[in-house]
């Protein structure tokens, strides 16, 4: 299981020009799945991401996570992350989970973040979608399991 956090003031996903999850100050977290990842991955990564402390406290250090600063989560689905370029120009894809299997952990882990503590918005799996975002700071990590 992979993912790319990034800390965004805004964001939005639309599928068609129709906005499908909005948030505001938050995290970005575009996820993708491996064949075999499962229920431990990604309660250990909602717990990682959701627990992150890169939210400016008052001094303005990164000391303060999701919760503390009353953020949002906006999750998208992204197979590309498992694109292997190590050989040639064309990505291969084949450590991405299969389709059929990425939906239902994809749908898992919206539901294990949703168990958390913060709002939590989505894009649509397998839908081409458009995803917008103010990344604040800059602020993007890369988070594996």
């Amino acid at each position: 299981m992979k993912a790319v956090v990034q800390r965004v003031s805004r964001a939005s996903v639309s599928v068609d020009g129709d906005p499908v999850g909005v948030i505001g100050k938050g995290l970005v977290v575009l996820v993708g799945f491996a064949e075999g990842d499962g229920r431990a991955q990604m309660e250990w990564m909602a717990g990682k991401v959701q627990g992150l402390r890169i939210f400016p406290d008052a001094e303005g250090r990164m000391n303060r996570d999701l919760r503390e600063v009353g953020g949002e989560m906006l999750i998208v689905s992204q197979f590309t992350l498992y694109g292997d370029v190590s050989r040639g120009r064309r990505p291969s894809f084949i450590g991405a989970a299969h389709p059929d299997e990425a939906r239902l952990l994809y749908d898992e882990f919206v539901d294990v973040c949703r168990g958390g503590v913060v709002p939590v918005a989505t894009g649509r799996f397998g839908a081409r979608m458009e995803v917008s975002l103010v990344n604040d700071g800059p602020v993007t990590l890369v988070v594996e399991r």
